[in-house]
């Protein structure tokens, strides 16, 4: 049996990407935007727009929709709760009236805001890290994940992943973010795909980053020497950076950790800094040699 699917922000970076692939895989995708788009069915604002007809039959909502850490100080604050959190309780209560049963909702990991902070170490960040706010959009995530885990029960399914950084930006800025606090929009994506399957018993929280390459033993060398660290650990991206006259970082203060999305959505990253290295811009792209799995094999 297919299953239905609405897909919200279905026009945005994450969710146009999310729709795509749900519908090459043969599953019946609808999707909501308030603009027009390739996978966007309805165009609507969720503050305001009647959600009946739109989740009528549906099985599963996926909630991209929102605003983002860039329109910190240029959307109003109120702006912020209107869209993160209002839109998002009228969304859980229109799919709990519709019979939807399950819900996954995008997160972020600048949820953990202040938390992320230490001058002397890296920090380990976890489901286990207790998230500490910081702007407006971190509050309103934050607010809106105690939504969706209010719902959770009484027929509707709910989950949420707290994505890591994951939109466009400069190619170096990619291949560095990579490596701690990166994640790529393929893994994004297969993450998600998982979540619509998955049958978790309770409500879940859960980080997805990309493929982990630290450890927790590292965790201090990385505030002092993250350069050591990465000679140490990945040779041949040291060699790499010095072959493109790129400094390794002196400092790294955050280590990702998705490793609860492996036990609870049987989900592995496979698009790792080799992955981003491979895909560099024309046309100086050139081969790296040799190392660990690229974007395509479970790292």
């Amino acid at each position: 049996m297919t299953i239905q699917v609405v897909v919200t922000g279905s026009s945005g970076y994450l969710g146009s990407a999310l729709a795509g692939q749900l519908a090459a895989s043969g599953v019946a995708v609808r999707g909501i935007d308030q603009h027009p788009g390739r996978w966007t069915d309805t165009v609507g604002d969720l503050t305001t727009m009647s959600l009946g007809p739109v989740l009528d039959g549906a099985d599963v909502v996926v909630h991209c929709a929102g605003l983002h850490a860039p329109h910190v100080g240029r959307v109003a604050a109120s702006a912020f709760v209107d869209v993160n959190v209002a839109a998002t309780a009228r969304l859980l209560t229109a799919a709990e009236l519709a019979g939807v049963t399950t819900f996954v909702f995008t997160s972020t990991t600048s949820v953990y805001g202040h938390a992320l902070e230490d001058p002397d170490r890296a920090v380990w960040v976890d489901e286990s890290l207790v998230p500490v706010p910081r702007d407006i959009y971190d509050t309103t995530k934050l607010e809106a994940e105690t939504l969706v885990r209010a719902h959770h029960g009484q027929g509707l399914r709910t989950i949420t992943l707290r994505i890591a950084r994951c939109f466009p930006e400069p190619w170096h800025t990619t291949v560095l973010n990579r490596l701690y606090r990166g994640v790529d929009r393929r893994d994004v994506v297969a993450a998600l795909e998982s979540a619509i399957r998955a049958r978790p018993p309770a409500h879940e929280v859960i980080n997805i980053a990309g493929p982990r390459v630290f450890e927790r033993t590292d965790l201090d060398h990385l505030r002092s020497d993250a350069a050591s660290v990465i000679a140490e650990r990945l040779p041949w991206l040291a060699h790499e950076f010095r072959s493109r006259h790129w400094p390794l970082p002196e400092s790294i203060d955050r280590v990702y950790v998705s490793d609860l999305a492996a036990a609870v959505l049987d989900h592995r990253p496979a698009c790792d800094v080799r992955a981003a290295l491979q895909e560099q811009p024309e046309p100086t792209r050139r081969a790296t040699p040799a190392g660990p799995v690229g974007c395509g094999s479970p790292a």
